[in-house]
């Protein structure tokens, strides 16, 4: 099926935008009882480095499917990134499960860094089960 002129198509994304702190602990307490890891995006709309990295956070949402993938907006859900000291953006979290220990943080648009910290962090899970 060709997408009509000036349409877009849509593709399912694996990125789950937080839009509130409600969300964000619905977010963490699935993780937690799935015991699923969880990487987040801290961006902002105005950040342009922020807005860049989205494209490689989806592509590894798309990687590692055995990882939850979260964007919160610090501007739109303010509580959630001062409860995770968010100061700078973009800041990436990973961690073990919701609600759980943060075991990495990489702040600023680096997506090598990203990538590499990603895929060591996927091993380590891998490993561990």
């Amino acid at each position: 099926m060709e997408a009509v002129e000036g349409q877009e198509q849509l593709v399912q994304s694996r990125v789950m935008r937080v839009l509130s702190e409600e969300s964000w602990n619905y977010f963490m307490t699935q993780a937690s009882s799935e015991g699923c890891p969880v990487a987040i995006h801290f961006t902002a709309a105005w950040c342009m480095p922020s807005v860049a990295m989205n494209p490689v956070f989806e592509e590894l949402a798309l990687t590692y499917e055995d990882i939850l993938f979260l964007v919160v907006d610090v501007d739109d859900v303010k509580e959630v990134a001062t409860k995770m000291e968010v100061k700078a953006m973009p800041t990436f979290l990973v961690m073990k499960q919701g609600g759980g220990q943060v075991v990495d943080k990489v702040v600023g648009a680096n997506p090598e860094e990203i990538r590499k910290r990603i895929d060591s962090f996927a091993q380590s899970i891998r490993a561990s089960k």
